[in-house]
């Protein structure tokens, strides 16, 4: 069924659209939830990439038992994580965050502060990227196929020696041991096969032990190091997530109202309606990258932007007019501005001195 048959359908039976739009607000809310709970997004990251390896492996893996199994076993276990690996990184609006822009902001990485906050970020866009990578090759290891597989195929004499160290016929289980994933019984088969899957097994637990151990250990290390308190912590993530909703929200909202203002003005053929768009340093400085500090309080670059820009204006809202005769300025002011008075009081002492 094409597009247009279902938006036809749709339109001339109601219930149809009601069930999908049903369907795809149940999805926006799992999916809205998995973003929001990182614990819970990982979970299921790992647990589709889990489901994922197990129907993988039982469909599209078929070990050659010949030269090509060593080969062949090490792409279905490595490939694959390097895949989802990138597709980690591409996923992450943190990535393109930090990438938009990079090559026009040379004179700012040199900065400590800014490769700092670079370095960080980079570290957490690859915590996350590893999820599923790391999920993908402990499973694979637990399930051992893939290890069987590359290891029979492993053309290492000393290897294949210690492999079929006593078992029966063990000069035959050297010459013969790519083919034994594909036999079934016979010359030691069971027990080399038993032997290779308890080292894949092995290494999967401890893969997973590690990464475990480290988590924990960043975790700890993060919160230990955090500049902040626990409620403030929490307080800044929870601003954070309503600051990105709302800025989606704004953003659309916005869009939608500039391009109907500039479509109502091509077909009307009128003059276009005044309509206030952030320029493009604005959207830069929101943009950058942003570390907390207790120094300033600020809770995101928007936040910084907002307080400063208030403030400057305050400050700056002094001189209106300024006209330059032969040897003195005559300046207009505005009299409530206590800021612009003595800015002036400054200037006028310079000019007699």
């Amino acid at each position: 069924m094409s597009h247009f048959d279902l938006q036809e359908k749709q339109r001339k039976d109601p219930s149809i659209r009601e069930s999908t739009c049903t369907e795809m607000e149940r999805f926006q809310t799992i999916l809205k939830i998995a973003t929001k709970q990182s614990n819970f997004g990982f979970g299921l990251v790992a647990l589709l990439t889990a489901g994922g390896e197990q129907i993988f492996s039982s469909v599209a893996f078929k070990c050659p038992c010949n030269e090509l199994s060593f080969i062949y076993g090490l792409v279905f276990l490595v490939v694959p994580a390097l895949a989802l690996l990138l597709l980690g990184f591409t996923l992450s609006k943190k990535t393109w965050k930090l990438t938009t822009g990079l090559c026009h902001q040379k004179s700012k990485l040199c900065k400590w502060r800014n490769l700092k906050s670079m370095a960080m970020s980079v570290f957490q866009i690859s915590a996350c990227a590893l999820v599923a990578p790391t999920t993908w090759t402990a499973v694979a290891l637990l399930h051992g196929g893939y290890y069987e597989c590359a290891m029979t195929g492993a053309n290492f004499s000393s290897y294949r020696q210690d492999v079929c160290r006593g078992v029966n016929a063990e000069a035959k289980c050297q010459t013969e041991l790519q083919k034994f994933p594909c036999e079934k019984a016979g010359n030691g088969r069971e027990e080399v096969l038993r032997h290779l899957r308890a080292q894949s097994q092995i290494l999967g637990w401890l893969l997973i032990a590690s990464i475990m151990i480290s988590n924990l250990l960043l975790i700890c290390v993060a919160r230990c190091t955090s500049p902040i308190s626990y409620l403030q912590l929490k307080f800044w993530r929870e601003y954070a997530e309503e600051e990105n909703d709302l800025m989606n929200a704004y953003t659309n909202k916005h869009a939608k109202e500039l391009a109907e203002r500039n479509l109502k003005s091509f077909f009307s053929q009128t003059a276009p309606a005044n309509m206030l768009t952030p320029c493009n340093q604005d959207w830069e400085k929101i943009s950058s990258l942003y570390k907390f500090s207790t120094k300033d309080h600020y809770y995101s670059t928007l936040h910084k932007y907002v307080e400063n820009k208030h403030e400057s204006e305050s400050c700056i809202r002094m001189v209106s007019i300024r006209t330059l005769d032969s040897r003195s300025s005559s300046l207009g002011i505005l009299e409530n501005d206590v800021h612009g008075l003595a800015w002036i009081n400054q200037v006028r002492q310079k000019n007699l001195l």
